[in-house]
């Protein structure tokens, strides 16, 4: 094979990224001549959500709801941008409000975080609905939130492919750790995916300027990253 080339003419030499360019450093892994099987959550780096979202491409999407206001929310972008809908952001808050009265009022002690359901025609939305007296996420909320999701769509074809924002980054659902810092997307990533979910995560947009950083592709990461970590070789 000749030697690859990305662009046209002289387009290769002349798109060699400056310093101060916002890019992502990916890693490849693993062979591309063989199937693993195994169940993996795909990584969207560099990609735009609502882009993709409005495009068609998925039709279940993930993503944080609260009870008060959720203006910077990424639900009130998808309900502004998805045509069609009756769901309004007003509506959505005020029956996520009522929804949590009613959890308060005749089941206050259950810990089980809970996902609304969103029908928007052309796209499902599921969302998971921030707890109650809190004003962000735990690791373990999205852990248990994204087990009831793996529930809505195990043996729903009709409901794949799906996608999840990182909720890392978030103005109005954030997530913290027990720590009270935003955890690492690799911490995120290990609660959705020992609560079964195998759908597509999109990194937020300030990961796109860590070009210092390799970076995969999927996760799980390959064993590499803790032999590493450990210091092996």
């Amino acid at each position: 094979m000749d030697e690859f080339r990305f662009y046209d003419g002289d387009g290769d030499r002349l798109m060699e990224p400056s310093t101060g360019q916002a890019q992502v450093r990916l890693l490849p892994s693993g062979d591309p001549r063989t199937v693993s099987g195994r169940p993996r959550i795909r990584l969207m780096f560099g990609q735009h959500f609502l882009d993709d979202l409005v495009a068609g491409r998925y039709r279940t999407v993930v993503c944080g709801i609260n009870d008060t206001d959720n203006s910077k929310g990424v639900i009130g972008e998808i309900l502004r941008l998805i045509p069609g809908s009756q769901w309004s952001l007003a509506s959505a808050t005020s029956y996520a409000h009522v929804f949590k009265g009613a959890i308060s009022l005749h089941a206050k002690d259950d810990r089980e975080p809970y996902v609304l359901k969103f029908d928007l025609d052309r796209v499902l939305v599921l969302a998971l609905l921030r707890p109650q007296g809190r004003d962000h996420f735990t690791l373990e909320d999205l852990y248990r939130g994204f087990k009831t999701v793996r529930s809505m769509l195990e043996g729903r074809h009709d409901r794949q492919p799906c996608a999840s924002v990182s909720f890392l980054g978030a103005k109005s659902n954030r997530v913290l750790d027990h720590t009270g810092h935003e955890p690492s997307l690799e911490a995120l990533l290990k609660a959705m995916h020992s609560a079964g979910f195998e759908g597509d995560v999109y990194p937020p947009p300030a990961s796109w300027e860590n070009a210092r950083t390799g970076v995969y592709s999927h996760f799980p990461f390959p064993e590499m990253v803790t032999r590493v970590r450990e210091g092996s070789s």
